[in-house]
């Protein structure tokens, strides 16, 4: 089945792309015909490996290896896009974590833990759309469509869980920012966000065998109502409703894509 171009000569940012979730909405933008530049902050060879995947979906994509914590490496992604010519879509979905499961442990945290979550997952998606906006602007301005910029956040910043009490309090800043931001660019930008649950990525199967993982999904699975443990792919085709026109008169939305998790319901045994 030949992919639908609706997306054909848009132009796209996806940070934090080499890998995982990003990786996939990349090559989802590819194929529906969006030129899409690959961003990443360490993993060169991965970055590589998606933007050759995206060009053979006919994309004209590149790498460009940039810290979005920084004004700096913010500001290299969007001189990348200006000479792309134009800018319609970012996707801020670059982020990190400090693993501390159990949220009583206040000593597992320190305020350098908190300062770079918050660097990375909130001031980096601030930064890149303080970079882009002349371009999203100016993409309004051309085509009197609005631009689109869709923050990944989680379902920590909902409900509170998740890998540490820092993660949930950025994806939970995350989510003010994407209603705040939605009212204030609006007309000529929207802003949406999108909170996934778990998601089946590599950086699980590289520290598991397979059975082990086997295990851990199906046990999410089994703790969702919809008995579903989503991968990068799940989520990435909730991303492309709000990154295409099927949203057009959609902005300030939080999406929850988690099967269900947000819930708390524990199904039957008989299901």
């Amino acid at each position: 089945m030949t992919a639908q171009k609706d997306l054909a000569g848009r132009k796209a940012i996806v940070t934090g792309s080499a890998t995982g979730l990003g990786r996939s909405i990349a090559l989802k933008l590819a194929e529906r015909g969006a030129d899409v530049i690959i961003n990443c902050a360490r993993s060169v060879e991965d970055g590589e490996a998606t933007a050759a995947d995206c060009q053979a979906l006919g994309s004209q994509s590149r790498l460009v290896q940039a810290d979005v914590s920084t004004e700096e490496g913010c500001r290299k992604l969007a001189d990348a896009a200006t000479q792309a010519g134009r800018l319609d879509i970012l996707v801020n979905n670059a982020g990190t974590t400090k693993h501390a499961r159990d949220h009583a442990d206040l000593d597992a945290l320190t305020k350098d833990d908190f300062l770079h979550l918050y660097a990375v997952n909130v001031a980096g998606p601030f930064l890149m759309m303080q970079a882009c906006k002349p371009l999203l602007v100016e993409s309004h301005r051309q085509t009197g469509r609005a631009a689109t910029v869709l923050n990944t956040s989680s379902i920590a910043g909902v409900t509170g869980i998740g890998s540490s009490v820092a993660y949930a309090a950025t994806k939970g800043a995350l989510n003010t920012m994407t209603l705040s931001l939605a009212r204030a660019l609006a007309p000529q930008i929207r802003v949406n966000a999108i909170c996934p649950g778990f998601i089946g990525t590599r950086w699980f199967k590289d520290k598991m065998d397979e059975e082990q993982y086997q295990r851990m999904e199906a046990s999410v699975a089994a703790a969702t109502p919809l008995n579903a443990a989503s991968g990068p792919d799940d989520i990435a085709d909730s991303a492309l409703f709000f990154l295409s026109d099927a949203s057009r008169h959609v902005t300030g939305e939080t999406l929850l894509v988690d099967a269900g998790t947000h819930l708390g319901y524990a199904p039957l045994t008989a299901r």
